[in-house]
């Protein structure tokens, strides 16, 4: 297969901001006008009552208007104009004037529709038509508050997809799973998908998260695909499911609107890590150490944690203006983010900007959707090895001292040299203040999509979509000569870049044809072209022997089609088949084929309940499918490959060392990772949809695992390869449940839970079974060298923990080194090891409820988590009381385990540092007060007091119960957060 590069290139995202901003200026010099007078009532047609907020504006022109408490509106237009009335959860309506000066409207929910479209991949599906386990979360229901990264607007929101955040530093990311993971080495996040471009899962250098260069504000909805029939259509990068992102645009007849909010937050930590304090201290030193450890404790009362941590106060401002002249609906933005993270010195400042305009063309033939985003961020990135050196530290220093040479920070010493000590930890204020780490990234992504109806035959589409993703980052690391940070090396001096562009090309063919009242077929076929270039360069301007730089490709080419079809609008069946090729894999295996069939009947529309009222939905939904995986981190994991040794593997000729190539272990046939998918579920609506609800049962089963392994000694230049051996399950289970138990003319509440129960298992780990088989060790931890507290075992869960079983005295404290003989052979050694709960919870669950009444509104989103465990590092690093000796001419701080426990020595394979990390989370609580309309109702004013982090329960004795991977060890703590928003609409 040859893969051919696109040619040409795009502008840059700085240039691509200031163009928007100026766009943005001449956007706003544009008004329209009409005359006349138009008045009446909106209820819904539901209950008959009245809709406060519903949207209204004149068909082709610029004005709007939006309904009183009452429901009531008034609007200039002429005798011959037609009036739009949009309102959330209930269908729009075009209602022609026709001369007259009054109009009582009435809107219908949008559960009786059948005309209901969804986003999928590669266009859109009546949401009636729907076989694949598909959800869809819109702006109305996400998440607020001080939010820098888009995937926290879902969190909790959606069944089977769980979002952890790694940390509450600013613009940090989160670890996103649905429906568990599927391999081991490659990677387990979702393919996100926005605006029609699919997004590189890899990072960006200088970003501590891609997705914090995206504005959360300019995003309309997200729409999640969790199983292979609906997946299926991205084939290759689908079996970790899929994030369709759909930024705001205007809509044709909008009227002109500008939308200001504002959001200013205040943070502070929820606790720190329990230490001994300086007197506990003082007290263990001088009861177990020895005179020489005893007169190095100083004077001071020094609370490590609470120097390196602060009150953090942030801002979120954004403008956006919507409207539509003539066959151009628009709508431009920008925002300005600045926000600052509770440990000392951490910093994101975020510019964006955005333009999306969807002109129509050929008497509305030709549809153009054009979307530009931009964004600039500057970070500045706080030592997070401050965390772990304030809980050793010893409290009983000061953290400034005139004798030291050091900057005036107070550092352990070495007597012999006067030097600081290398085994000691740094001073932790000395790491924040010392270390400048800034990083610049520009980032740019869009498309423009060309969708034309064929005037010969209406019933057929052409769509072409051309999108790019581009970012271009810098940053430097330096420390001063004088620092204790790098004293050894006569301090820091780095800088790196790096420049990324990924070229997405999709065309496809859509044809949909009603036959006649029994058939309705949709087919689409098409062609894809992704390409992913990645430049970086790493420059030590004080070793120039660590410079690195290179570039690395890699290239997708597909072919994709899919059906749907509809018998008498009951009986439904989705098709897919996507054949991927990739140039990661050799020629042998490039090409991959998914196919999917999903298949759904819609019981409600029978006639044994076609007239019975309370039951509004009713549908059963089956599908299986097979999709894949080759996001792995090579890009040429199937050829012989040399990369330069470390830095501690260089080899001296005299006084200069120099760095070598080494071999790298390769498998040429490496090839596909393949995810087979069968889902079954049931849809439901009752009541006329004030309550209804899905259940899902999945069962996801992983074949040739990519997974890195072991290699028999003397077999190859390498003790690990990267090839295709293992499989994984996963079974669960999904249930979805909204309620509307109280709607009246004032008062309204919704309710929602959803809960997902996951069981995942590996099934094989050899090419050839071996019982004796013990698995892959994984899960670094700190303490010791290479130590690991994890393994992959064929039988147990992903990540299992691998530990000894602690034996107890009568009063319940755990007997130092002293552990179960599980295999009975007389002996206490590594194979009395067993495999002992999982990090990844059996249950978890989203709860979210908004009460209104009339202006105000309450709402809350939390998060449970059932069945998760965790390794507290913390704990078994610094829970001895050799802790405080263990190094030459310095002392450490202890945690008060070591009080109960007495150990002396750090146990760090005991299962007695495994705890229960189930929890109950409040993420979000919001209490909102829409004020009265201001000069004729033409300003609505929105203020909402907003807690994130409110609370949480749990039984885990460390800081954070909700660590992704289960090892608790220097953790960026999440703060609690108090924001003050505010919101303005001038129409």
């Amino acid at each position: 297969m040859n893969y051919s590069r696109i040619s040409g290139g795009v502008s840059p995202a700085g240039r691509a901001v200031r163009s928007l901003c100026l766009l943005l200026m001449s956007w706003c010099c544009w008004v329209g006008s009409v005359s006349g007078q138009v008045t009446g009532t909106v209820t819904s047609g539901e209950d008959g009552t009245a809709l406060p907020g519903v949207t209204i504006f004149v068909k082709g022109a610029q004005q709007g208007a939006l309904t009183d408490d009452s429901g009531r509106f008034s609007i200039a237009a002429p005798a011959d104009a037609v009036l739009i009335f949009r309102y959330y959860g209930f269908l729009s309506q075009e209602v022609p004037v026709a001369g007259q000066a009054v109009l009582n409207i009435t809107l219908q929910p949008e559960v009786q529709t059948v005309g209901e479209v969804v986003v999928v991949g590669y266009g859109t599906q009546r949401k009636k038509d729907l076989t694949g386990a598909i959800t869809s979360v819109s702006a109305k229901d996400f998440v607020q508050g001080n939010i820098a990264t888009p995937e926290q607007l879902i969190a909790g929101k959606v069944a089977g997809v769980q979002i952890t955040s790694n940390g509450g530093a600013p613009g940090s990311g989160s670890r996103i799973r649905i429906r568990g993971g599927s391999s081991l080495n490659a990677s387990n996040d979702p393919l996100i998908v926005i605006d029609g471009v699919p997004v590189d899962n890899n990072g960006i250098s200088g970003a501590a998260n891609p997705l914090s260069l995206i504005n959360p504000n300019d995003i309309e909805s997200f729409v999640v695909l969790k199983d292979a029939s609906a997946t299926a259509i991205y084939g290759s990068r689908a079996a970790n499911g899929v994030i369709i992102v759909t930024t705001k645009k205007g809509k044709q007849g909008d009227a002109f609107q500008v939308n200001f909010s504002t959001v200013l937050s205040s943070a502070q930590k929820t606790g720190t890590v329990a230490v001994l304090s300086a007197e506990e201290f003082r007290e263990v030193v001088n009861e177990k150490g020895t005179p020489a450890q005893v007169a190095r404790l100083g004077q001071a009362t020094t609370d490590w944690q609470e120097e390196i941590y602060r009150t953090a106060y942030s801002q979120d401002h954004n403008l956006s203006i919507t409207g539509s002249v003539p066959n151009l609906p628009y709508r431009v933005s920008v925002g300005y983010l600045n926000q600052n993270g509770i440990l000392k010195t951490s910093n994101l400042e975020r510019i964006s900007a955005a333009v999306g305009l969807a002109p129509s063309l050929l008497d509305d033939k030709l549809r153009v959707d054009i979307n530009l985003k931009g964004s600039s961020i500057r970070n500045h990135f706080a030592d997070q090895g401050a965390i772990g050196s304030a809980v050793v530290f010893d409290p009983t220093q000061p953290v400034f001292s005139p004798d030291t040479a050091y900057l005036g920070y107070y550092e352990w010493l070495d007597p012999a040299t006067g030097k600081p000590n290398t085994l000691a930890p740094r001073n932790p204020v000395g790491l924040l203040d010392n270390k400048s780490d800034e990083s610049t990234v520009l980032r740019s992504i869009g498309n423009v999509q060309f969708d034309y109806r064929f005037h010969f035959l209406p019933e057929l589409r052409a769509n072409l979509n051309l999108g790019y993703d581009i970012s271009e980052s810098n940053g430097t690391v330096t420390i001063p000569a004088a620092s204790a940070i790098s004293f050894n090396r006569g301090g820091n001096d780095e800088a790196y870049t790096q420049n990324k562009l990924n070229k997405t090309l999709d065309f496809y063919l859509n044809y949909v044809k009603e036959l006649n009242d029994e058939h309705r077929i949709d087919l689409m076929g098409g062609y894809s072209f992704q390409d992913f270039i990645r430049e970086n360069s790493f420059t030590d301007y004080v070793d120039s022997l660590n410079n690195i730089y290179y570039k690395t490709q890699n290239t997708l080419v597909s072919f994709y089609g899919r059906l749907n079809y509809a018998f008498r609008g009951k009986y439904l069946l989705t098709a897919t088949l996507r054949e991927d090729g990739s140039s990661r894999f050799g020629p042998g295996n490039r090409w991959g084929t998914f196919p999917s069939v999903g298949l759904a009947w819609q019981i409600k529309d029978e006639a044994f309940l076609k007239d019975v009222s309370f039951i509004s939905d009713l549908k059963l939904r089956a599908g299986y499918g097979i999709t894949g995986q080759q996001d792995v981190l090579s890009d040429y994991p199937y050829l012989a490959r040399y990369t330069l040794s470390e830095v501690t593997a260089q080899y001296p000729f005299g006084n200069i060392f120099y760095s070598t190539l080494r071999p790298e272990g390769y498998d040429a046939n490496i090839r596909w990772e393949q995810t087979t998918t069968l889902n079954a579920g049931l849809d439901f609506g009752l009541a006329n949809g004030r309550i209804s609800g899905s259940v899902d049962y999945y069962v996801k089963q992983t074949e040739d695992l990519l997974s890195v392994i072991p290699v028999p000694a003397g077999s190859n230049l390498t003790n690990r390869i990267l090839t295709n051996v293992g499989n994984i399950e996963n079974r669960g289970v999904e249930f979805l449940l909204n309620l509307n138990p109280v709607r009246t003319q004032s008062l309204n509440w919704d309710f929602g839970v959803n809960v997902t129960y996951n069981q995942n298992t590996i099934t094989n780990l050899t090419r050839v079974p071996d019982p004796d088989f013990v698995g892959i060790e994984t899960g670094g931890i700190a303490g010791g060298v290479g130590n690991t507290i994890q393994i992959h075992t064929v039988g147990y869960p992903t990540y299992s923990f691998f530990v000894y079983k602690q034996v107890y005295d009568e009063t319940g404290a755990p007997k130092e080194g002293d552990y179960e003989d599980l295999n009975a052979d007389g002996l206490i050694n590594a194979d009395d090891r067993y495999r002992y709960k999982t990090p990844e919870p059996r249950v978890f669950m989203g709860i979210n409820t908004q009460l209104t009444y009339k202006k105000l509104t309450l709402s809350t989103v939390l998060r449970a988590s059932l069945g998760n465990y965790m390794y507290n590092n913390l704990s078994s690093n610094n829970g001895a009381y050799r802790n405080f000796s263990a190094g030459n001419n310095f002392l450490s701080n202890l945690v008060p385990s070591v009080l109960e426990t007495n150990f002396q020595n750090n146990q760090y394979f005991t299962d007695y540092y495994i705890e229960n990390a189930s929890f109950l989370r409040m993420d979000n609580l919001v209490l909102g007060y829409a004020l009265p309309g201001l000069r004729s109702d033409k300003i609505r004013v929105q203020v909402s007091a907003i807690a994130q982090n409110v609370f949480v329960l749990t039984s885990y004795s460390g800081l954070d119960p909700e660590i992704a991977g289960g090892i608790d060890n220097n953790f960026y703590p999440r703060p609690r957060t108090l924001s003050l928003s505010i919101n303005l609409n001038f129409l």
